[in-house]
């Protein structure tokens, strides 16, 4: 019955097809509207079962958010889901900070940053989706209007968790809360494309397999290479940077998977 109710507040929530969503009619002043605050909270009753499917594609809710970090596209969602039910149980509210993820738990802290313009804020992970090809991250209208990305309608983004123990004094007592640093792991660019593989298959079903499994929990792309046409190699990637390779190569040992390092160009 639990089940049920959570896939039915799921997919009421932003991943359900409209016909037409949009900005408010009014002006908002988005300089008045103050990041979310991370806090510590106990998970939500809903939107956080082991697995779930939404058009035909299986996801997997990742078991911690710690050292979450992911680089991706960002999209928004306004008036047309103003007040209905996200997939939390929580009140969708498009003048809060807030946003949708496919596989962060509920609720989870992120700041997100605009590539394109340096722009950060804080939301609440509070929703499920985007479910709409391969975008990373669904932000609330405020969220994306403040980071100026309303006019494109999408933006490339990082983002990273937060841990809400840990915030007070790792974050703001380090920078001032607007420019603030993720502690973990510097965003070091790194000198090579990097791939991370995670698999080596003589049948392709195989390796097929670990890449739908894995696209079900890791944001970044995942391919599967077979250059020598002796072995169907599962590679996640490319990756450009410090704190992304850290942060998968955490995900995937989670799921007991050591990952094998391929630098510049993929071995196909």
């Amino acid at each position: 019955m639990a089940l049920a109710i959570t896939l039915s507040v799921l997919l009421s929530s932003c991943s359900t097809p409209v016909k037409k969503d949009g900005p408010p009619s009014y002006f908002v002043d988005v300089s008045k509207i103050q990041n979310a605050v991370p806090k510590i909270e106990p998970r939500a009753k809903y939107g956080n079962m082991t697995s779930y499917v939404v058009f035909g594609k299986r996801y997997h809710t990742l078991p911690s958010s710690s050292h979450y970090v992911a680089t991706g596209t960002a999209s928004w969602y306004g008036t047309k889901f103003h007040e209905r039910r996200t997939s939390s149980g929580e009140r969708y509210d498009m003048l809060g900070m807030t946003a949708a993820h496919k596989t962060l738990p509920l609720p989870t802290y992120v700041e997100v940053t605009n590539l394109s313009n340096g722009r950060k804020i804080i939301v609440k992970v509070n929703d499920r989706g985007p479910f709409e090809g391969s975008r990373l991250i669904d932000l609330s209208y405020a969220a994306a209007k403040k980071l100026d990305m309303l006019g494109h309608g999408t933006a490339n983004v990082r983002i990273a968790a937060i841990d809400p123990e840990t915030y007070g004094t790792s974050f703001a007592s380090k920078r001032s809360a607007r420019h603030y640093a993720h502690k973990t792991h510097p965003s070091k660019t790194l000198s090579h494309t990097l791939y991370l593989q995670v698999g080596a298959f003589k049948e392709k079903a195989r390796a097929l397999n670990l890449k739908h499994h894995l696209s079900g929990v890791l944001s970044s792309p995942i391919q599967i290479v077979n250059r020598d046409r002796r072995f169907y190699r599962v590679q996640v990637g490319p990756i450009q940077d410090v704190a992304t390779e850290h942060a998968i190569t955490h995900q995937l040992k989670g799921l007991g998977i050591h990952a094998k390092k391929r630098y510049a160009s993929a071995s196909r």
